[in-house]
């Protein structure tokens, strides 16, 4: 059952929402388009702030499901596992078919809106998580605000995480989770770190067709 969760939490997380929305509403293939990720930024810039939106909000769902209802399932069939890290294992599963989904040829997007999503699904099981997941998201808001990246933002909120476990004494399982999310994000970057540098990035409400 153990395995069988985990491959459901991956397809689940692979399933490309945002080149699935584009494809229908615009008939096109959005990594053709702006910077190529099929995530709710690009979406924004390609298709539609509302198309974004949606895209967002299933993003995020594909990150709640597998440490809510795919982990219970597994415990209320008798499993003896950790229940803390059976909900963290099927998350990392579910953020990795986001980024590297299986659909298109292990190429996905960068795992934001689904690794917030697997946060905030934990965070009805553990509630200290609640308030780390507040902050994280407060810093996400105040660097765009400030800056107007995107990609800086989730990089900087993605870091602060693990720092924050630190700081609010979680158990180290929690710990070494974020910093594997942290690391997913950075990763998933990195294009995005090279055009910061290069002063290439363009901004949220930059020309919409940008990438």
């Amino acid at each position: 059952m153990l395995v069988l969760a985990m491959l459901l939490s991956y397809l689940l997380g692979a399933i490309p929402v945002g080149y699935l929305l584009t494809k229908a509403l615009k008939g096109v293939d959005i990594r053709r388009f702006g910077s190529g990720n099929v995530g709710a930024t690009n979406v924004f810039r390609v298709v539609h702030p509302l198309a974004a939106v949606a895209v967002l909000i299933l993003d995020i769902i594909k990150g709640i499901i597998p440490v809510t209802l795919f982990a219970d399932w597994v415990l209320q069939l008798g499993s003896n596992f950790d229940p803390v890290l059976l909900r963290l294992i099927l998350a990392v599963f579910a953020v990795s078919g986001h980024n590297w989904t299986i659909f298109l040829k292990f190429q996905g997007g960068k795992g934001i809106a689904t690794s917030t999503g697997a946060l905030l699904g934990l965070s009805l099981k553990i509630p200290a998580l609640g308030l780390i997941l507040g902050l994280c998201m407060g810093v996400w808001l105040l660097v765009l605000l400030t800056t107007g990246f995107v990609s800086l933002s989730s990089i900087i909120a993605a870091c602060a995480l693990p720092l924050l476990m630190i700081v609010f004494s979680q158990p180290l399982k929690l710990t070494i989770f974020a910093a594997a999310l942290c690391l997913f994000a950075v990763y998933r970057h990195k294009s995005n770190i090279g055009k910061l540098l290069r002063g290439e990035e363009k901004k949220i409400f930059s020309a919409k067709n940008q990438s």
